[in-house]
């Protein structure tokens, strides 16, 4: 009887949970939408601010954050992406993953992922500043400085991520691979990268996600501004950092265009994650079980 109690008082335990999270869910995207929704338009998302400084301004749209945010989120994915494959396939156990530089790499990781994001803003920012004091060159806030801190951001994700993913292509595979006379690179590319080709794409989306959405990091290294990039040393403007600057300031026009920027980068986010499922099915196709 006692246990027939306890299992019945944990199972309401966890409706009641699920029931929080996704209570919590539909309320923020309750939230966004429903002061989102009325202020989107089509002059919203095509024009850049006007009308004065660029917080305060009441006429124009949220261009130049969208178009920020993306060149922002691509090109750190990009960047991030080039270096995390190779540095996840090396810590594998046929190169490097059984040695004590590969423990202490993972543990690095590890650590980076946890680490706050205003963190690495603040690193970047410390970085232009010693530039400039044994250099010269002043490196102020851009789009360059932008992409580098996020691609930080975004490593530790994408390099963990594949790595677990790369770990679980099974042995036989890679086996039969060397029996028919691969190379170690051969079957690095043409079998372990195809088998585990969807939790790769899963990690990549992952961290562009948080890329995507995160304010703090590029807060003191990309900047803000009304206008479009128009090089890699421009500042640019984000989604999240508009949401931040814009939703604090007391005119209702500027205001509309914080929330606006909420839910289109809400609609990024939830695209992200359809196309994620897209892909990761489309490409268990070539999955061998």
């Amino acid at each position: 009887m006692d246990r027939l109690l306890e299992e019945k008082l944990f199972k309401l335990l966890m409706i009641i949970s699920l029931a929080i999270v996704i209570g919590s869910l539909f309320l923020v995207v309750a939230v966004v939408v429903w002061n989102g929704a009325p202020a989107l338009s089509l002059n919203m998302i095509t024009q850049t601010p006007k009308g004065g400084y660029y917080l305060g301004g009441s006429e124009g749209g949220i261009l130049n954050a969208i178009v920020g945010s993306l060149y922002l989120a691509f090109g750190s994915m990009l960047l991030a992406l080039i270096i995390s494959l190779p540095a996840a396939l090396a810590l594998q156990k046929d190169y490097i993953g059984k040695t004590k530089a590969a423990y202490y790499i993972r543990l690095s990781l590890d650590v980076l992922w946890g680490t706050p994001s205003i963190v690495y803003g603040a690193f970047g920012f410390i970085v232009m500043l010693a530039i400039y004091q044994y250099t010269g060159i002043k490196i102020g806030t851009s789009l360059l400085a932008g992409i580098v801190v996020l691609t930080l951001l975004q490593l530790p994700i994408m390099i963990r991520g594949m790595e677990e993913v790369i770990r679980m292509v099974p042995n036989e595979l890679k086996e039969a691979s060397y029996t028919l006379g691969a190379t170690r690179l051969e079957t690095t590319g043409n079998v372990v990268i195809k088998q585990a080709l969807p939790g790769i794409v899963t990690a990549v989306l992952l961290a562009f996600g948080r890329g995507i959405g995160d304010a703090a990091s590029i807060l003191l290294t990309a900047g803000y501004t009304s206008n479009l990039p128009g090089s890699l040393f421009e500042p640019v403007a984000s989604l999240p950092l508009a949401v931040f600057f814009l939703l604090g300031m007391p005119f209702p026009e500027v205001q509309q265009r914080a929330y606006a920027s909420a839910l289109i980068l809400l609609l990024i986010v939830l695209a992200l994650s359809i196309a994620a499922r897209a892909l990761s099915k489309k490409f268990m196709k070539n999955i061998i079980r």
